[in-house]
């Protein structure tokens, strides 16, 4: 996101490709021409003109390869924003699958409206026309989804409710305790408890940027039962202490690593780009 942006839209360039990563805002692609793969987990997604693909907050993805025609549309929106324009009809479709097929009509229509220009340089003004095609998005979304299942239910009681343990959330979409890390995985192609930790490792993040509490308060705020927990989950998942991710310029190191590729390294063909 541009600074104090809460919503925006990219079209895809090769030289802007990212290595895997995840993040807090919910993201939505739509590809407009060309084919290409995708990973999640240990999941490869293959997709074509028409598809348009829903990456929930902190699920991780990259493009793995695609057609030289390949082209897409980005478009996310801050999690405020999110909540914001989120309603209860609209909230099934939100974890539904990571991919859905849209009709040309459909695709057209969505295509035009990322494309076309904001004439305008107002933030706010700017942020209501991606919310409006977000919602668009949603809508078309709605009537190409395939029927619910066991693992979409799970993904939205996490979203809603990320608070919940185990048991609760299995009497919530009426499963069986055992049936949810399985189904969960089948979905998203990483397990329960690896995108519950990094939930509260985004909110966590969330809690200590805004400034209000400290590491222990926001640690415990964000779910975690100690912050021992949250300090052993934040090394594992992002390879360093807390503190040093906070109070040094780590932080600034590690964002640079998802900068633009020199352009020497764009895809092209069978090519990868190095993600270092």
């Amino acid at each position: 996101m541009l600074p104090g942006r809460r919503a925006q839209i990219w079209r895809y360039s090769p030289e802007y490709r990212r290595p895997r990563h995840f993040h807090a805002e919910p993201e939505l692609n739509l590809v407009v021409s060309g084919c290409a793969s995708f990973g999640t987990g240990r999941v490869t997604i293959p997709a074509a003109a028409g598809d348009l693909l829903w990456w929930p907050p902190g699920c991780e993805h990259e493009l793995l390869d695609a057609s030289l025609d390949f082209d897409l549309y980005v478009f996310a929106l801050t999690p405020e924003l999110w909540s914001r324009v989120l309603t209860e009809r609209r909230a099934p479709v939100l974890s539904g699958p990571l991919l859905v097929r849209l009709g040309a009509g459909q695709t057209a229509a969505l295509h035009a409206r990322l494309a076309a220009p904001v004439l305008t340089s107002e933030p706010s003004a700017a942020e209501e026309h991606v919310a409006e095609v977000w919602l668009a998005a949603l809508d078309s979304r709605s009537q190409a989804s395939r029927p619910d299942n066991l693992g979409r239910r799970v993904l939205r009681s996490l979203l809603h409710s990320p608070e919940l343990g185990r048991s609760e959330r299995a009497r919530l979409v009426r499963a069986h305790p055992s049936e949810l890390s399985r189904s969960f995985h089948r979905e998203l192609g990483l397990t329960l408890s690896t995108y519950r930790t990094r939930l509260r490792l985004l909110r966590f993040i969330e809690l200590v940027d805004a400034g209000h509490l400290n590491l222990l308060a926001a640690a415990l705020e964000a779910g975690f039962g100690s912050y021992s927990q949250c300090h052993r989950a934040f090394r594992a998942t992002l390879g360093c202490m807390p503190r040093a991710f906070f109070g040094s310029e780590l932080r600034r190191d590690m964002a640079d690593r998802f900068e633009p590729f020199p352009a020497s390294l764009s895809y092209r063909g069978d090519q990868r780009p190095s993600s270092k």
